[in-house]
């Protein structure tokens, strides 16, 4: 349990992709991913959701995936590109500024997918703003990839489970054998 609604909600969005361990990819198709967002009651049944609908949000999440690993302290090759794509998506997605007595927030400015690819980035822009921002990371275990909340004092967590970290470890140790083997 992460301790924000937004975090919750990032998290939610970037842990819809397959993994080595057998989850399966939720926004594989357009029929996948109008399944989880009904199933988040983030869209009415009766929404047309395309194709291209699918690899916007695949794209949206593997951006955001990106940017938790840099989080977590994975060198990221693809960081400069992440970043440049998520200024692009803030553009496509707009969000709207609703201020009242109790505080702001952002919803999104439009209905539909791009409504709920907006949704996304103002839950990432409501995370930045408090703590929860950068503890929200990417395992660090190329197969696994699962966004975490790390609950570590230092922020030093890098993997979403000791099993990740594990197997990280033996190949580790697996390759340090076989060099010194060869060598």
């Amino acid at each position: 349990m992460v301790e924000s609604e937004a975090g919750e909600a990032v998290l939610r969005f970037v842990n819809t992709h397959a993994d080595g361990g057998g989850r399966p990819e939720l926004f594989g198709t357009a029929a996948g991913f109008a399944d989880w967002a009904a199933g988040y009651e983030l869209l009415p049944p009766e929404v047309v959701v395309t194709e291209s609908d699918a690899v916007a949000a695949r794209e949206l999440r593997d951006a955001l995936v990106t940017v938790l690993l840099a989080h977590a302290g994975d060198p990221a090759p693809g960081l400069p590109e992440a970043e440049k794509y998520l200024e692009q998506a803030g553009a496509r997605y707009p969000l709207i500024a609703v201020i009242g007595h109790e505080g702001a927030r952002l919803r999104p400015a439009a209905g539909g997918v791009p409504g709920v690819l907006a949704g996304v980035l103002g839950a990432v822009a409501e995370a930045a703003q408090g703590d929860v921002w950068g503890r929200l990371k990417a395992c660090c275990n190329p197969p696994c990839h699962f966004g975490f909340f790390d609950r570590t004092r230092n922020r030093s967590g890098r993997f979403c489970s000791p099993g990740c970290s594990s197997q990280v470890s033996m190949r580790a140790m697996r390759k340090r054998r076989k060099d010194a083997e060869t060598a």
